[in-house]
């Protein structure tokens, strides 16, 4: 529900065309559920940012995000309006 309302206040509200976020790519099952929700893997991946305080202190060494996107054009979601 959270996720929903997010989507369509920026689709609603602010005017925004897709939302884009971005995951730790080895979180399979997370990005799953999201692409059950309409968002796509792009393929870009950034560094994960070992060393910032603000993201934790990471146990693995190959950490990395991936972005991901949903349209939200009235083509692309059903959800711009209540």
């Amino acid at each position: 529900r959270v996720l929903a309302r997010a989507e369509r206040v920026a689709a609603g509200e602010w005017g925004a065309g897709r939302m884009e976020m971005t995951v730790i790519s080895l979180r399979s099952d997370l990005i799953a559920w999201y692409e059950r929700r309409g968002y796509r893997r792009t393929g870009r991946m950034t560094p994960f940012p070992y060393g910032d305080p603000r993201f934790g202190l990471p146990r693995r060494p190959d950490l990395r995000f991936e972005t991901l996107v949903k349209d939200l054009s009235a083509a692309g979601t059903r959800i711009l309006r209540p």
